[in-house]
C-alpha cells in the first residue's frame, strides 16, 4: 500500500508500473510458447497499454484550471523530463526516423542533430524565462508581453497551423500500428487511435497528460531498445552495437557494391504501391552537401524552440530553476532513443541484404521470398512489395520495396525474434504517437479555450465552462486530425518536418525577441507572426508546385525563409512604431531574473 503524497511517491508508483509492464511481457512470452496467435498477442499489447493510459487519465481528472492547464506547476524535474521526452519522441521519432535513415541515407541524421540541438536553444533562450513569466500557454506569453488581442490571436493561429500539421502525423502513426495489430483497414484504424488519444487527455488536461506521458515513455523506450540490443547480439554486432556502427555501415557499402542495383524504370515503378521505396545506398545524395545538412539541422533546431507543446511542458515545473534542470533531463531521456535510431536502421538493412545471415533475402528466388510469413503479413498491410523487374527469378537490390513506417515495426519479425517483441514494438510506437498527439491536441485546445474564448470572447467565464470548452475542442480537433490523416496527403516524417517549419516561421523570433529585446513591440510581433507564416507557407506551395527554390532552401526547410521574413518584418516594424511602455520594459527585465515569483502570479 502506497501512503503519503502522490508527488513524493512517484518513484515508487512508476517503479511498480515498470515491474508490472515487464511482468506482462513475460506473461505474453509464455502465452506465445503455449500457442497464442500473433494477432491475439498484438491486440493484447495495444489494448493493455491503452487501458493503462486511460485509467491514469481518469484518475488524473480535475476541475481546477491550474491543474488542467499546467498540472498544478508541481511536476518534479526528472518526471517532467520523461514526460517531455515522450511528448517529443513522436511517431516520427519512433516509427519513421529509422525508416528515413534506412532509405535516404545518413544525411537524414541532420534531423537528430537539429531535434536534439534545439533543446540547447530551449534551455538557453526560452524555457526558464517563459516559466518565470508564469503563463498557461505560448499565446498567453505573446498576448501579455506585447499586449492586445490581435497579437494573442495571431499566436493562436500559428500554433494551430503548426500543431495541427504535427498531430495529423501522430494520428497517422497510431492508425498504422492499430491497422496492423488489430488487422483493420487504415481508414478506420486512425479513429481507433484517436479514441485512445482522447482517453488520456479529456478529463485531466495537462495533469492527466503528464502522468500518462511518463508511463508512455517507459513503454516506448523499452520497446525501442530491447529489439536493438537483441538483434545486434543475434547478428554478432556486439551487445552494445552503437560502438560498432562504422563497421556495420562499411559492411552495407560492401554488400551494395557486390550486388549492384537494378535500375527501376518508370514503367516498373507503376507497379509499386504508393508510399513504398526501394533500398537505397547508405551514402545517398540526400543532404550530401554541407549546406543541405546544416540548413535542415538549423530548421529543426529553431522549430524545436518554437513548438508550443514543447514549451508548455516547462510551464508545469515548480520553479524557474526546475525548468532549466528539466531541459537537461529531457535531453538525457531523448538521447537514449535518438542514439539508437541509426543503429536500428543499419541492423534492419543488414538483416535483409547480408547473405551470410539466415534472414537475408537478396539473392533468393522471388517465389521463396513471397512465401515468407513476415513478407505476407506486411504485404497485406500494403507496406512491402517485391517484383521480378529484370525477369531472372532472383530478388536483387531495388526489387524489394518497403514503407518507411515498416522499418521499425517489421524488423523484429524479419530478424526472427519472438512475435511478442513485435507486439511490444507496436505498443511502443503507439505510446510514442499517442503521447505527442496528446500534447499537441491539448496545446491547440488550451490555446483556443484560454486565449481566444476566455481572454478575448468571455473574460468572465467560470472555470467549469472554460474546461467544458477545452474538452469539446479536444474532440473536434482530434476528429479533424484523424480525418485528414486518413487521406494520407503526406508521410509521417514529412508532415512532422513541415510542422517545425510552420512553427519557426511564425513564432521563433516573436518568442526570442520577446524575452531578449525590450524594443520589440506589438506591431512588430504581429507583422513578424503574420508575414513569417504567410511567406513560409507560400514558399512551400511554390516549391511543391514546381518552383525551383533558391539558396538551397527546399520544401523541408521552408521555415528558414519564413523565419528570415519574420525577423526582418519584426525589427523594421518595431523600429518604425512607438516603443513599448516603461511598465512592459520593466517586465521584460524582470523575466530575465532567474529567481523570485512568476510575473503573472495569480492573474489567471
Amino acid at each position: 500500500m502506497i501512503k503519503g503524497n502522490f508527488i513524493d511517491n512517484l518513484p515508487k508508483v512508476y517503479g511498480i508500473y515498470t515491474g508490472g509492464f515487464l511482468a506482462f511481457i513475460i506473461i505474453m512470452s509464455i502465452a506465445e510458447q503455449m500457442g497464442m496467435t500473433a494477432k491475439t498477442i498484438g491486440i493484447c499489447f495495444v489494448a493493455f497499454t491503452v487501458a493503462i493510459y486511460a485509467i491514469i487519465g481518469y484518475l488524473s481528472r480535475t476541475a481546477q484550471a491550474d491543474a488542467y492547464y499546467v498540472a498544478g506547476r508541481q511536476v518534479p524535474t526528472v518526471f517532467n523530463g520523461m514526460a517531455t521526452a515522450a511528448d517529443w519522441m513522436s511517431g516520427a521519432s519512433f516509427v519513421a526516423m529509422a525508416g528515413g535513415i534506412y532509405f535516404k541515407g545518413y544525411g537524414y541524421m541532420a534531423l537528430l542533430v537539429g531535434w536534439t540541438g534545439g533543446y540547447v536553444l530551449v534551455a538557453s533562450l526560452l524555457a526558464p524565462y517563459l516559466r518565470k513569466f508564469g503563463c498557461y500557454t505560448v499565446p498567453d506569453f505573446i498576448g501579455t508581453r506585447y499586449g492586445g488581442n490581435l497579437s494573442r490571436f495571431m499566436a493562436v493561429v500559428v500554433l494551430t497551423v503548426a500543431s495541427f500539421t504535427y498531430v495529423t502525423a501522430q494520428i497517422n502513426a497510431t492508425g498504422t500500428i492499430a491497422s496492423v495489430a488489430l488487422d483493420i483497414p487504415f481508414q478506420y484504424a486512425v479513429y481507433v487511435g484517436l479514441v485512445s488519444i482522447l482517453l488520456c487527455s479529456m478529463l485531466g488536461g495537462m495533469r492527466g497528460v503528464t502522468w500518462t506521458q511518463v508511463a508512455q515513455y517507459i513503454v516506448l523506450i523499452i520497446a525501442y531498445l530491447l529489439p536493438v540490443f537483441w538483434i545486434s547480439n543475434k547478428m554478432g554486432a556486439g551487445f552494445f552495437p552503437h560502438f560498432m556502427l562504422a563497421d556495420e555501415v562499411s559492411r552495407i557499402a560492401e554488400l551494395e557494391a557486390q550486388f549492384g542495383f537494378v535500375k527501376n524504370s518508370a514503367e516498373n515503378l507503376k507497379e509499386v504501391p504508393k508510399g513504398l521505396a526501394g533500398i537505397t545506398k547508405a551514402h545517398s545524395a540526400v543532404n550530401a552537401t554541407p549546406w543541405a545538412f546544416i540548413s535542415l539541422a538549423l530548421a529543426m533546431m529553431m522549430g524545436t524552440a518554437s513548438l508550443p507543446h514543447v514549451m508548455m511542458r516547462y510551464f508545469t515545473t515548480p520553479s524557474v530553476k526546475a525548468a532549466r534542470k528539466s531541459v537537461g533531463w529531457s535531453l538525457f531521456f531523448i538521447f537514449l532513443l535518438y542514439s539508437s535510431a541509426p543503429m536500428l536502421a543499419t541492423l534492419s538493412k543488414l538483416s535483409l541484404i547480408d547473405p551470410t545471415l539466415p534472414t537475408g533475402i537478396i539473392g533468393k528466388s522471388i517465389s521463396e521470398v513471397q512465401a515468407i510469413d513476415w513478407y505476407q503479413n506486411w504485404n497485406q498491410a500494403n507496406l512491402m512489395f517485391v517484383s521480378d523487374f529484370n525477369g531472372n527469378g532472383t530478388l536483387e537490390l531495388n526489387e524489394f520495396f518497403m514503407g518507411g513506417k515498416a522499418v521499425v515495426l517489421a524488423t523484429p519479425e524479419i530478424a526472427g525474434l519472438p512475435y511478442v517483441i513485435s507486439g511490444l514494438v507496436a505498443a511502443g510506437g503507439m505510446a510514442a504517437a499517442m503521447s505527442t498527439a496528446d500534447g499537441l491536441i491539448l496545446a491547440i485546445a488550451n490555446a483556443i479555450s484560454h486565449d481566444v474564448y476566455y481572454k478575448i470572447i468571455d473574460p468572465k467565464a467560470e472555470t467549469a465552462k472554460r474546461l467544458v470548452v477545452a474538452r469539446v475542442l479536444l474532440v473536434v480537433i482530434g476528429f479533424a486530425g484523424a480525418t485528414i490523416a486518413a487521406l494520407e496527403i503526406q508521410g509521417i516524417l514529412g508532415s512532422v518536418i513541415w510542422a517545425f517549419d510552420f512553427a519557426m516561421s511564425g513564432l521563433f523570433f516573436p518568442l526570442v525577441l520577446g524575452v531578449w529585446w525590450k524594443r520589440a513591440n506589438k506591431e512588430g510581433a504581429i507583422a513578424g507572426m503574420f508575414l513569417g507564416l504567410v511567406s513560409g507557407a507560400a514558399y512551400l506551395v511554390w516549391v511543391r508546385t514546381g518552383g525551383s527554390g533558391f539558396l538551397g532552401i527546399t520544401q523541408l526547410t521552408f521555415g528558414i525563409f519564413g523565419s528570415a521574413v519574420s525577423l526582418v518584418a519584426m525589427v523594421v516594424v518595431s523600429l518604425m512604431t512607438s516603443a513599448p511602455s516603461a511598465a512592459t520594459q520593466r517586465m521584460v527585465d524582470e523575466v530575465r531574473i532567474p529567481s523570485g515569483k512568476s510575473i503573472l502570479g495569480k492573474q489567471h
